[in-house]
């Protein structure tokens, strides 16, 4: 199967998870998840910047794009805010970035922001409700579990390309805990780590 086959055979699958998705995800909000995941007690932002690799997430119209070796690096802006640099490799190797703002929501836990991206559509308001909620940390900021309100989204970031198996062990039970089915999350080809796009429920 030539590469160009491949990668379309992917993002059609990928195409078909979000699609399945969200229509999964906003059934269960409106019968069994009434209420929004609960952030973490309190987000360290100093200990939160720097690069993140994505691992897994739940496919949105914004990240099809991206084949593999995906990445968040987040660092402080002179107003206090977040500055989100996206990064990734596209499905014919080209390097893809996007460069966005988070502002706190919740001061008093500092874990759910808005994070917004300019020419992105329904994310280019500056200031907003929260979308981004760190639902669960890894010691140490080691991973991060990452949703919005109402689910429709989620996102599993890592420090390094991999994760042990006690580590992904604790990112299961968290995904439990937020009321989150691992099944829409699809993972995320990185060096390093995982090598193929598949439904985080399989492994």
């Amino acid at each position: 199967m030539s590469k160009q086959v491949r990668a379309s055979a992917l993002l059609r699958a990928a195409v078909v998870a979000l699609t399945v998705g969200i229509g999964a995800t906003t059934a269960g909000i409106a019968q069994a998840a009434p209420v929004p995941p609960a952030p973490v007690e309190q987000l360290s932002l100093p200990d939160y910047l720097g690069t993140w690799h994505q691992l897994a997430a739940v496919p949105q119209p914004f990240n099809l794009v991206c084949a593999r070796d995906t990445k968040a690096r987040y660092s402080l802006d002179p107003a206090g805010n977040v500055t989100v640099r996206n990064s990734c490799t596209t499905w014919t190797g080209q390097s893809n970035r996007i460069k966005g703002t988070a502002t706190v929501v919740d001061k008093k836990t500092n874990a759910q922001l808005h994070v917004s991206f300019p020419g992105v559509p329904t994310q280019e308001d500056l200031y907003g409700p929260a979308n981004y909620v760190v639902t669960a940390l890894g010691p140490e900021y080691s991973w991060s579990l990452v949703t919005d309100p109402q689910r429709r989204s989620g996102f599993l970031l890592s420090r390094t390309p991999t994760l042990s198996k006690a580590q992904w062990t604790s990112v299961r039970s968290a995904m439990t805990k937020a009321g989150l089915n691992d099944c829409l999350f699809l993972t995320s080809p990185t060096a390093g780590g995982i090598g193929q796009i598949e439904p985080l429920c399989n492994r």
